[in-house]
């Protein structure tokens, strides 16, 4: 199936798409999926790194207080 076939293709005209169509219409968008996932989980594992190296500044900052209350 040509290009131009996939693309002139509307769910909202009432045909059916052909097998073809839809096969290649599910593996396209389970493409996007996947890589909409992968940009999320990279995100969020930045934002928890980030978050990580705050944490461990604010509990050395409060470590570094006390130690300084006993001398």
């Amino acid at each position: 199936m040509s290009e131009k076939e996939m693309n002139s293709y509307r769910f909202g005209t009432g045909q059916e798409p052909t097998d073809e169509m839809l096969s290649q219409i599910m593996k396209e968008v389970a493409q996007e999926a996947v890589e909409s996932r992968k940009e999320v989980e990279a995100f969020l594992l930045k934002q928890m790194c980030l978050n990580i190296v705050k944490k461990q500044e604010q509990w050395a900052d409060r470590i570094n207080s006390i130690i300084n209350e006993r001398n």
